[in-house]
């Protein structure tokens, strides 16, 4: 090599390690469970964050106070337990010294970790944990997708009203704060409309159950118009499958626990027809969506589906609050976090008291293996 080439690239090298060692940085937690049963929802969910973060970077970081700082985003894998998010949360706030932390996905991984990150006045946004519990851990808690009851009602709303069901059968884990909640929602929300659930089974750990014959036998017996799987995709699907088996041929319908490209995979035939509420359509039509599929097809390969969408917005909203915190401090960022309105994704972001947003719900159809966009819903 041309020894005048050769000084040049080392002081080139020289000047840009200089360059990095001297730029500003913050850390950013994240959780999410990338094992376990659900683990497709922590992948999507590092995804749309690490893509959000990515852009900031590329633009030399986020400007807080008007000095720049570039973003280093630590990941935890939590695998779908409380225990394991607990100990991430720790790690994150008393190891890494984290800022803020985006995570978990399961509410009862966030459950775990919320009062850990409240106590240290770490501020919070959960992408997707929708028990009504989670904010109300603190004042330091927010979430970015809508709430167990909203979906149950939405849910509850389009069986009664477009699917003309009048009796509801439901089924869902009973060890699951999420799908405790949801079923408990539906069925108020369903009974006030004037219809009656005939049949309200349970089951404990959709991780470990594989036969769920003896309620479904159950819920046949009710001879239901409709019956909801309460359940995360890959629970939902074999329930689907072993209630086709057992003769039961009305609809299902679900909430965003079936948002998993694996679930039509899963579920084959047996949850063709079926429907189930979200948080977002990439089928909606405005720029701020489009741009965001497009860019995630181009890194990912695949359609972004809720929980990227949820990550990705629950990033933006935290990139936002630093920016008009000016700081780096706790309750700064709480204050700017509360006080965010700002389009996102899955829509206008807002929040109300308890640091939770209120926004319409997509009903979306399994139809020929795919997702097929229905309506918006607010009930």
């Amino acid at each position: 090599m041309n020894k005048k080439l050769l000084v040049l690239l080392v002081l080139v090298c020289f000047l840009f390690s200089v360059s990095v060692a001297s730029a500003k940085m913050i850390k950013i937690g994240g959780v999410a469970c990338l094992t376990g049963g659900a683990a497709t929802y922590g992948a999507s969910t590092k995804n749309g964050c690490v893509l959000a973060f990515k852009a900031v970077n590329a633009e030399d970081g986020v400007d807080i106070g008007g000095t720049k700082y570039l973003i280093n985003y630590i990941f935890e894998d939590d695998q779908g337990s409380p225990e394991a998010a607990a100990n991430a949360f720790r790690k994150l706030i008393d190891q890494d010294e984290v800022v803020a932390i985006l995570g978990s996905v399961m509410s009862k991984c966030t459950l775990a970790g919320a009062p850990i990150a409240q106590d240290a006045g770490v501020p919070v946004i959960s992408p997707t944990s929708t028990a009504v519990q989670v904010t109300l851990t603190g004042d330091y808690i927010f979430r970015a997708c809508f709430l167990d009851p909203f979906q149950g009602a939405v849910v509850s709303s389009f069986s009664y009203n477009d699917l003309k069901a009048k009796t509801a059968a439901v089924i869902f884990d009973n060890a699951n704060d999420y799908t405790k909640g949801l079923a408990e929602a539906f069925r108020e929300s369903f009974e006030k409309l004037g219809g009656k659930v005939v049949a309200y089974e349970s089951f404990t750990d959709e991780d470990k159950t594989t036969d769920f014959s003896a309620q479904l036998t159950n819920i046949k017996s009710a001879n239901p118009d409709v019956v909801f799987l309460d359940a995360y995709y890959s629970a939902a699907a074999l329930m689907a499958k072993q209630a086709r088996g057992l003769g039961i041929t009305v609809p299902f319908v679900g909430a965003d626990g079936w948002d998993s490209a694996e679930f039509p995979k899963l579920g084959g035939e047996a949850v063709e027809g079926g429907y189930f509420c979200n948080h977002y359509s990439p089928e909606d039509p405005r720029p701020i969506v489009q741009n965001f599929v497009k860019k995630y097809a181009e890194t990912y390969g695949q359609t972004p589906d809720a929980l990227a969408t949820l990550a990705y917005d629950a990033t933006l909203i935290l990139i936002d609050s630093l920016q008009r915190a000016g700081s780096t401090d706790g309750a700064a960022i709480r204050d700017a976090i509360s006080a965010t309105n700002l389009e996102c994704v899955s829509g206008q972001i807002t929040f109300n008291e308890n640091g939770d947003p209120i926004k319409k719900a997509a009903v979306i159809k399994v139809e020929n293996g795919k997702f097929v966009f229905q309506k918006f819903v607010q009930p």
